[in-house]
């Protein structure tokens, strides 16, 4: 089961990841933002938002996939890390910059798994 839990995180963290990206290079491809009709459809002619949509899709029955079978605490907590993901792609595809604020938002992330995943496995144990 835990093998189970393992691809299945990773295959939502990465149908969430590419979906940010995709909306970022849609946006890019967009640009500059307009209220007007043309903006409409030059959002619409790039494969990028449709790719993101797709990966929506996939996200969303990832999650129902997972949340069938994995505890909803960890489940929840594992779920937000596509922030970190995205953050990590964005520096290499983006060329964006990573400072002390967005490092330290990591480090509570993994930590708030960690201590999700410890005290959901604690639960599990069977009484002394």
């Amino acid at each position: 089961m835990r093998r189970f839990y393992l691809i299945g995180f990773l295959v939502l963290m990465c149908f969430d990841t590419f979906a940010q990206v995709c909306f970022k290079l849609t946006a890019n491809h967009a640009m500059p933002p307009e209220a007007n009709l043309d903006w409409v459809l030059r959002l619409l002619s790039t494969p990028w938002v449709y790719c993101a949509i797709a990966c929506y899709v996939g996200a969303f029955l990832s999650w129902m996939t997972l949340l069938e079978h994995a505890p909803i605490g960890p489940a929840f907590a594992a779920s937000h890390l596509e922030v970190i993901s995205v953050m990590a792609l964005s520096v290499v595809l983006f060329d964006e910059k990573i400072g002390t604020p967005q490092l330290l938002g990591c480090a509570l992330i993994i930590a708030g798994i960690v201590c999700l995943a410890i005290s959901e496995t604690d639960g599990e144990k069977p009484p002394a």
